[in-house]
C-alpha cells in the first residue's frame, strides 16, 4: 500500500504532497489539469515509463509481505526516491536502484491498467493464471507440475549440449585429424630425453674426427721415449712412479680414442645429421623434446575425449528421446487438469461479464511443441471475437472481471486505472465501478475516471484543478466530493438535479 507521495517541479506542479487511504483512491477534475502527469508520478516511482518526471518525488509505502530482496535490506515501510538532474536516478532505502532492477522488483505488486495497452492475455500469461489457481487447491497438480518442471529443465539442458556437439560435428573431423597428424609426427620421430646434446656432441665429433686422427698419430711417439723417461728417473733416484701412472692414463686415452674414431668411421653420417634435424624441427616448433612429448601425451588424450563425444552424442539422443515421451505424457496430464481449471473459471466469471455487458469467455487450447509450459497454447475468445480484436473498453473491463474473478485474501498490491470507465455507457460505468470497488477490498486501486459512479464509490477523492498554467491537488471532504461528482454529471455550474443524483450516489 502506497502510503504518501511528495513531488516538487513536476510540469503544471510546483509542490504535491498526499497521504493516501487504503481501498480506492479517485483522481478527477476537468481535462488537461493534470491528472494523467499525476498518475505518471507514481508509475515512475515504480520503474514504469512515463512521458515526464518530478525534479523529486518520494515514495513511501508498506511492504508487501512475500517482497524480498537480496541486494537491498527492505523493511516494513519502504522509501522510494526518484531524483532527476542530467538524468534520472532511482533509490530505494537511499540506495541506488536501477529503472529495471525497480520495476522487476515492484511489478508483481504494482499493476497498471491503461486503455492503451492490450496486453496481458498472452499465452503464457493465461497459462500463469490458470497454474496459480491449480497450485492452491490441488495438490496433485502442484506435484505434477515440480516434476515436469525439473525434468525439463534437465531436458532442456540435456539438448542445448546435445546441441552444441552437433554444431562442433562438422569441425570434430578436422580436429581429430589434426590431432592424429600431430601424434604420429611426434611418434614417428619417436625423441628421447637428451637425445638432442648427444647427437651435437657426435656432430661435433665428426667435425674433427681427421685432425684428432692426425694428432693422434703424432702423439704416439711419446711412448717410444718412455723406457728411456723411466731410466733417467731411476737414475737421478726420483719416484717414477708418478710418471709412469701418468703414462698409463694417456695410454688410455689415446686407446679410447682410437676407438671412437674406430666407431665414426662406422657412423652413417648422414643418418645423424637427419635425425639431429628431426630433433631440432621438434624443438623449434614445441620449445623442447620434453614439451614434444607432453602435447603428444595432450593429443592423445584428446582423441580419446573426441571419441568419448560421439559417445555421449548417443547416450544424449537416447535420453531426450526417452524423456521426450516421458514429459509428453506428463504435459498431457497437466492439459487434462488445466482444462478442467478451464471451466471453473468460465464459470466463476460468467457473472462478472454479464454485469460487465460482455459476451460469455471461453479459453481455447492449442497444441504447440514441448516447452516449459508444457504443450499448451491457450487464447481467450468473448463470444464470436478474439482478444485482439477487442476494444480498449472491451479489453479492460474483461481484465477486470478475471481479476475479480480469481482474487482471494491473499492477494495484495496496488492496481493503478488510467481512466478504466472512459468511453462507456452509463450501465457500464456502474458495472465497472462495483467492479473496482470489488477490487479496491484486497487492492490499493488509484483510478483516473470522469465517471460519477466510480468517483462515489472511492474511498478518497482526489481532485486536480490548474490555474494559470499551475496545477493544484486537493482531497476532498463529503461536501467537496458531492460537487464535484455532480460537476462531473452537468458541469462547471451543476443544476440542483444533479446535486441531488450526486448524494444518492454517495449515500
Amino acid at each position: 500500500m502506497i502510503e504518501r507521495l511528495y513531488l516538487r517541479n513536476l510540469v503544471t506542479f510546483d509542490e504535491v504532497e498526499l497521504a493516501f487511504n487504503k481501498g480506492l483512491v479517485v483522481f478527477t477534475g476537468p481535462s488537461g489539469a493534470g491528472k494523467s502527469v499525476l498518475m505518471s508520478a507514481i508509475l515512475s516511482s515504480f520503474g514504469y515509463s512515463t512521458q515526464g518526471a518530478a525534479t523529486l518525488c518520494e515514495v513511501r509505502l508498506k511492504k508487501p509481505s512475500k517482497l524480498e530482496s537480496e541486494l537491498y535490506e527492505l523493511e516494513d515501510e519502504l522509501t522510494i526516491k526518484t531524483l532527476k538532474k542530467e538524468k534520472l536516478r532511482y533509490f530505494i532505502e537511499g540506495q541506488n536502484i536501477s529503472k529495471k532492477g525497480l520495476n522487476a522488483l515492484f511489478s508483481p505488486y504494482v499493476q497498471y491498467l491503461s486503455v492503451r495497452d492490450k496486453s496481458g492475455f498472452e499465452s503464457s500469461t493465461l497459462i500463469s493464471m490458470l497454474d496459480s489457481s491449480l497450485l492452491t487447491h490441488d495438490k496433485s497438480f502442484k506435484k505434477l507440475f515440480k516434476e515436469y518442471k525439473k525434468r525439463y529443465t534437465n531436458y532442456k539442458q540435456k539438448a542445448q549440449e546435445l546441441s552444441k556437439i552437433k554444431e562442433d560435428e562438422t569441425k570434430l573431423t578436422e580436429l581429430i585429424e589434426f590431432a592424429k597428424y600431430e601424434v604420429d609426427k611426434i611418434e614417428k620421430i619417436n625423441p628421447k630425453i637428451g637425445e638432442d646434446k648427444e647427437l651435437l656432441q657426435v656432430k661435433k665429433q665428426l667435425s674433427r674426427i681427421d685432425k684428432i686422427k692426425a694428432s693422434l698419430a703424432t702423439a704416439m711417439d711419446i711412448f717410444s721415449a718412455e723406457s728411456a723417461v723411466q731410466e733417467v728417473y731411476k737414475l737421478l733416484d726420483k719416484d717414477v712412479s708418478v710418471f709412469v701412472e701418468a703414462m698409463n692414463t694417456v695410454r688410455a686415452d689415446f686407446e679410447e680414442t682410437e676407438h671412437l674414431a674406430a666407431e665414426l668411421e662406422e657412423m652413417d653420417v648422414e643418418n645423424i645429421l637427419d635425425r639431429l634435424s628431426d630433433i631440432t624441427s621438434l624443438e623449434q616448433r614445441y620449445g623442447s623434446i620434453d614439451e614434444a612429448i607432453q602435447y603428444k601425451e595432450m593429443k592423445k588424450k584428446e582423441l580419446e575425449g573426441f571419441q568419448n563425444i560421439a559417445q555421449d552424442k548417443s547416450i544424449l539422443e537416447s535420453f531426450l528421446a526417452m524423456e521426450y515421451t516421458e514429459l509428453s505424457t506428463l504435459a498431457r496430464q497437466i492439459t487434462t487438469k488445466r482444462k478442467k481449471e478451464a471451466i471453473i473459471l468460465e464459470s466463476a466469471i460468467d457473472s462478472y461479464l454479464l454485469t460487465l455487458k460482455l459476451p460469455k469467455l471461453k479459453f481455447v487450447f492449442e497444441v504447440q511443441t514441448l516447452s516449459s509450459d508444457g504443450t499448451d497454447s491457450l487464447d481467450i475468445t468473448l463470444g464470436e471475437s478474439k482478444t485482439t480484436t477487442l476494444s480498449g473498453g472491451e479489453f479492460n473491463r474483461l481484465r477486470l472481471a478475471l481479476m475479480a474473478s480469481t482474487i482471494d485474501e491473499k492477494s495484495e498490491g496496488v492496481l493503478i486505472l488510467d481512466e478504466i470507465d472512459a468511453n462507456v455507457s452509463g450501465d457500464e460505468s456502474i458495472a465497472i465501478a462495483d467492479m473496482v470497488k470489488k477490487l479496491s477490498k484486497v487492492y490499493q486501486i488509484f483510478a483516473i475516471s470522469h465517471q460519477p459512479h466510480l468517483s462515489a464509490q472511492s474511498n478518497q477523492h482526489i481532485v486536480i484543478t490548474k490555474d494559470e498554467n499551475k496545477s493544484q491537488v486537493i482531497e476532498l471532504s463529503e461536501e467537496g466530493r458531492i460537487h464535484e461528482i455532480s460537476r462531473i454529471i452537468a458541469g462547471e455550474n451543476p443544476h440542483s438535479e444533479a446535486i441531488e443524483f450526486a448524494k444518492k450516489l454517495r449515500s
